[in-house]
């Protein structure tokens, strides 16, 4: 089918920018009604002071075969979010898909312990991160599962696997990414008996619109900043963690993957899709062969 999601009714939490955008547009490419929330409008900044809008991301959606629609946000508001969900049941009766993209963090303190850290701005991290999903998961469930089916993705940074093993920058970053990975396995089990189905998916090497300003790049000449991180040449486009989701959104089996922790280079061996550029970059598996092991940068068989 050209529109597997057709009918289906989608909240992306947190989809003003990076892979919120792109999973919001490639559920609209696959023609879902995506709501498309986050804090910053054209009319209104939120702490992240970016040019990027929840009305732009709408559009997007709409122009790729969805439809999208904006709505302004602070998932810490319990009142503003319980709002939202008694906006999408009066307007469709359904949910289908729940991702859970919000983050927001402006000031993180790479490689710093949890004592020399900002500690008040350190918990805003985790409320910003944990508190946000977990609010939205509360009042967005229970609509969802009026119906079988549905689909709840915890966007992270990192595999199960890989978080396991290694040291994320910081203490916050390190707790905010551990606890969105733990969500998705508690939600498996609480949606199990409702025909629901959890998540976590994390991008790769994310080429969001504040990674390629810190190269000096755009998405059309990326490569040009592996001229000064080498390894960036494994990094991907926000379309791409966009497509896993959507594959994954409209696979009739999706259950087969709940309570499992996912990325879009995986995803993609298994559903045949490619980035905006035709290949499949294997971020994680690179990043552990290739990048931790001190070799140098090679994307051969890994994109």
């Amino acid at each position: 089918m050209d529109k597997p999601l057709q009918n289906k009714i989608a909240l992306v939490a947190g989809a003003t920018r990076a892979a919120g955008r792109g999973i919001a547009v490639e559920l609209g490419a696959m023609g879902a009604t995506v709501y498309c929330t986050g804090r910053t409008t054209r009319e209104h900044a939120s702490e992240m002071d970016r040019p990027e809008t929840i009305e732009e991301t709408a559009e997007l959606v709409t122009a790729a075969g969805g439809t999208g629609i904006a709505v302004q946000v602070d998932h810490l508001d319990h009142g503003q979010v319980e709002a939202l969900v008694k906006r999408i049941d009066d307007e469709h009766g359904q949910l289908d898909i729940l991702v859970n993209d919000i983050w927001g963090a402006t000031k993180m303190e790479w490689n710093a312990t949890v004592w020399e850290s900002d500690l008040e701005y350190g918990l805003h991290t985790l409320r910003l991160a944990i508190d946000t999903h977990a609010i939205t998961s509360h009042y967005a469930l229970p609509l969802m599962i009026k119906n079988p089916g549905g689909l709840v993705v915890e966007v992270t940074d990192g595999t199960a696997e890989y978080n396991a093993e290694n040291y994320r920058v910081s203490f916050f970053y390190d707790m905010a990414k551990a606890a969105n990975l733990r969500m998705a396995f508690a939600l498996g089990h609480e949606l199990e008996k409702y025909g629901g189905t959890a998540v976590a998916i994390t991008p790769g090497w994310l080429r969001s619109e504040h990674m390629l300003e810190v190269y000096n790049v755009t998405e059309e000449n990326w490569r040009d900043a592996a001229k000064v991180q080498p390894h960036f040449i494994i990094s991907e486009s926000p379309h791409y963690v966009g497509r896993a989701v959507a594959h994954l959104a409209a696979d009739p089996e999706k259950t087969r993957w709940s309570k499992q922790s996912l990325s879009s280079g995986q995803l993609a061996k298994v559903y045949g899709f490619t980035d905006v550029d035709g290949s499949q970059p294997d971020c994680w598996r690179y990043m552990v062969e290739v990048q931790d092991a001190g070799k140098p940068a090679d994307v051969t068989g890994y994109r």
